[in-house]
């Protein structure tokens, strides 16, 4: 079978495009090597998504799959390891097979650096995250760790110590990648504690976050700190790899593509985290599956070429 549409990645972003593309009467199939529901499913209460007061983020993630079912949506679990021209479409490759598209929508998305420490599995939804600001508000008047040295780390920083009891910023090394102005701003603030020089061995507690295992670098001295929450800020890597030679990435691996989600490829497009952008949100996710899949819905009614 040829599909109008394959959508690599079935998180928000690419779970969006198929709504947009199966109520325009497209074929479409979807792809995703770890079903579907990306990085929201590792939410525990999701509280920015308009409309929904709360709602844990693999439960918002079923309601998706839910309309997709209802309009006969193809999900495959296939890991894609590429995708090339085939005649006026696209044959995309997976381990195990192929399938032929007219056009192709890459939301292939981001995984989260993580510190590889023991608790850090365990704790993921339950005191640990990746987003201060989806997150930040379940921590208020509480004590919390940001773990990192760039521009995000501090940005995090900032943010969470506006309404955190206390926030301890903490780095592997002496010196930060964050801008200087940053930086200034965040050794001024009254509620953020830098812990240079110190790195983390391990996260401890018993059904939630507790503690942090810390190991200061420069003395090779151990203490435990109290911590309800772990924010890690030592950056994400976008799942483009196998998709480079056909769509241009910037110089960390984000596909350099603007706002409007086309590509220089004819019948290629782009959507979600992968794409290189300044914000990285729920909702800028759904945004993008809607502009991605508009744009893929004109190309194959050959309203645009």
């Amino acid at each position: 079978m040829r599909y109008d549409l394959i959508i690599i990645g079935a998180g928000p972003a690419g779970m969006t495009a198929a709504l947009y593309a199966l109520r325009a009467e497209k074929s479409v199939l979807l792809l995703d090597s770890a079903g579907y529901g990306g990085q929201i499913t590792l939410s525990d209460c999701v509280e920015n998504y308009p409309g929904i007061a709360n709602v844990n983020g693999y439960d918002l993630a079923e309601g998706m799959m839910a309309q997709l079912r209802a309009l006969n949506v193809k999900l495959e679990n296939a890991n894609v390891t590429g995708v090339e021209p085939d005649g006026d479409g696209y044959r995309v490759l997976t381990a195990s097979d192929s399938y032929e598209a007219r056009a192709v929508i890459l939301a292939t998305g981001v995984t989260h650096r993580k510190l590889g420490v023991p608790g850090e599995e365990k704790f993921l939804g339950r005191g640990v995250s990746f987003c201060a600001v989806c997150d930040g508000g379940f921590f208020r008047k509480k004590e919390v760790a940001v773990i990192g040295g760039g521009n995000t780390a501090v940005q995090d920083a900032l943010y969470l110590a506006e309404f955190c009891q206390r926030v301890y910023l903490i780095h592997r090394r002496e010196g930060f990648r964050a801008e200087e102005r940053l930086l200034e701003k965040a050794r001024n603030h009254p509620n953020i504690e830098f812990l240079t020089n110190t790195v983390v061995l391990e996260m401890r507690g018993e059904m939630r976050l507790a503690s942090l295992l810390l190991k200061n670098t420069a003395t090779d001295e151990e203490h435990e700190l109290a911590v309800a929450g772990a924010f890690e800020a030592i950056g994400s890597i976008p799942q483009n790899a196998a998709f480079d030679q056909l769509v241009p990435v910037d110089g960390e691996g984000y596909f350099a593509v603007g706002d409007d989600c086309v590509t220089s490829q004819k019948g290629i497009f782009v959507a979600g985290d992968c794409r290189a952008k300044k914000v990285r949100q729920l909702t800028t996710a759904t945004a993008d599956g809607t502009v991605a899949a508009l744009a893929a819905i004109d190309y194959l009614d050959g309203i645009v070429q």
